[in-house]
């Protein structure tokens, strides 16, 4: 089967984005936390590849070291959310009742409440910074995942190879977990490469509006925050975060459409 274009061009920039945070742990071009108040707010240059800011740090840099920060908080906010709305959406599907019911209802609940927020409460119940952002986020992504294995498990709980196993004294683990969730498993990675997109995009808003990650660690939420004073003075201290967020959210956005769509989910 071949690649469709959503897919191809999602991988490339995906990839092209995910590389540049990589290297960031062990290059960049100038140390990105390095104040420069003779080069402030540079244009564009050989030197500096997107200028510097208000306080003379590269921008590049920056963006590369904010990329692996958002990333990281990305894929630790899905990978938790995916984990936890598995369990409790195989057990709402295939058990169903009561139990369903529980889940479904605690799901619609969180649901109910708006991000920023459930965002505000953590804040102010625990503190403000990465590992607070990383909890509510988690929190606010785990309904989504909830729902997809919900819907597949009620899909295949009444297959013929799932009553053949049950026939066979098959019990709850097995017949979910190595029966079911193989089955799944395309909708699942569908919707978690979908949920770094929205983990992105929610973590630059949160750290745009100084709840997420916190200075001196770089984050393009910041970034682009830090730098509306100068927009119109230096309008690349914004347009590189916005450009830089807005090429991430589409790049797995675009990925996850594709798999869907290769996948036939």
């Amino acid at each position: 089967m071949k690649l469709n274009l959503e897919l191809k061009i999602g991988a490339s920039i995906g990839i092209f984005i995910v590389a540049m945070s990589l290297l960031s742990f062990f290059w960049v071009p100038h140390d990105y936390n390095s104040m420069d108040h003779n080069n402030r707010l540079l244009s564009p240059s050989t030197s500096h590849l997107l200028g510097t800011d208000n306080f003379g740090r590269d921008i590049f840099s920056r963006i590369m070291a904010g990329g692996r920060n958002s990333l990281l908080l990305a894929v630790c906010t899905v990978a938790g959310a995916a984990a936890a709305g598995s369990i409790l959406g195989l057990l709402a599907g295939f058990i169903g009742g009561i139990v369903g019911e529980i889940i479904m209802r605690i799901i619609d609940t969180i649901n109910s409440f708006p991000g920023i927020v459930v965002a505000l409460l953590f804040v102010a119940i625990m503190d403000n910074g990465q590992f607070t952002l990383f909890v509510a986020l988690l929190i606010l992504f785990i309904p989504s995942f909830t729902r997809v294995m919900r819907t597949g498990a009620m899909q295949y709980k009444n297959a013929e190879f799932v009553q053949a196993e049950r026939i066979l004294g098959a019990g709850f683990f097995r017949l979910t977990f190595i029966h079911i969730l193989p089955n799944i498993a395309p909708s699942l990675l569908s919707a978690s490469v979908i949920g770094l997109s929205n983990a992105i995009l929610a973590e630059a808003a949160m750290s745009y509006l100084g709840m997420g990650i916190q200075p001196p660690n770089p984050s393009w939420g910041r970034m682009l925050h830090e730098a509306q004073t100068w927009f119109f003075n230096a309008p690349w201290c914004a347009l590189a975060p916005g450009l830089f967020i807005m090429l991430t959210v589409i790049a797995f956005h675009m990925l996850g459409e594709g798999l869907r769509r290769r996948f036939g989910v």
